[in-house]
């Protein structure tokens, strides 16, 4: 008993303590750019446009995947082989294209986060009110803009894992079963992949023109 909970503790204050280091080196990060005049929100901005990017490219990786798993369903003749080795390039390229568009959205709300919490605490620091109103009012928006385009990325990223799912699924069943009973069983899958894509690609789109619009309007 005393092993365990000494064991607990002994983990939680490891973490807190990561927790700490990892903070303290964001925030070292961000600092030394300011001081050369790159700050939290040209960085917001290019990390927005870099996710919006991320999100384009997996779509599109997302699509060309389905077409090659709608052939190999089609398949007529020739190697199997040669047929599971392809399917299973494009869930590879897909997953990582699926790890990019996360790390990509991770980073953006990474630095909101940080220029939120910046924002707020100087409008404390402010002693002409006009401004300070201004200023609080400019924050309240962005706040809002972004809400909108995390809230989009996030829906599309969670859209993602259903799909590498069906998509693992299919290359393990291929793997083991090279055969034409096996393309037939497969085929039965296929509706079920095409929609579940579809309503990727639609939420990655919707997730890409909030992108657009909040490096348009946002006004940072």
């Amino acid at each position: 008993m005393h092993i365990t909970r000494y064991s607990t503790t002994k983990t939680g204050l490891l973490l807190a303590a990561l927790i700490f280091i990892l903070s303290g080196c964001q925030s070292a990060y961000y600092a030394s750019l300011e001081k050369v005049g790159y700050h939290k929100r040209d960085i917001l901005v290019e990390r927005v446009g870099k996710a919006r990017d991320a999100q384009q490219e997996g779509k599109e990786q997302f699509k060309s995947a389905l077409e090659k798993f709608s052939s190999v369903l089609n398949f007529k003749g020739g190697a199997l082989e040669d047929k599971y080795k392809q399917l299973n390039n494009e869930y590879e390229d897909s997953e990582e294209a699926a790890d990019e568009v996360r790390n990509r959205i991770d980073a953006v709300e990474s630095v909101a986060e940080a220029l939120f919490e910046e924002w707020g605490k100087e409008l404390d620091q402010y002693t002409n009110a006009s401004l300070k109103r201004d200023s609080r009012e400019k924050l309240r928006n962005t706040r809002n803009r972004y809400k909108k385009l995390i809230t989009a990325m996030r829906r599309a990223e969670k859209k993602m894992d259903p799909v590498l799912k069906a998509f693992k699924d299919q290359v393990l069943y291929l793997k083991h079963n090279l055969n034409a009973k096996a393309i037939m069983s497969l085929q039965k899958e296929l509706r079920s992949v095409e929609s579940n894509i579809a309503a990727l690609v639609k939420d990655m789109e919707k997730s890409i023109r909030e992108a657009d619009t909040f490096i348009r309007e946002a006004g940072l």
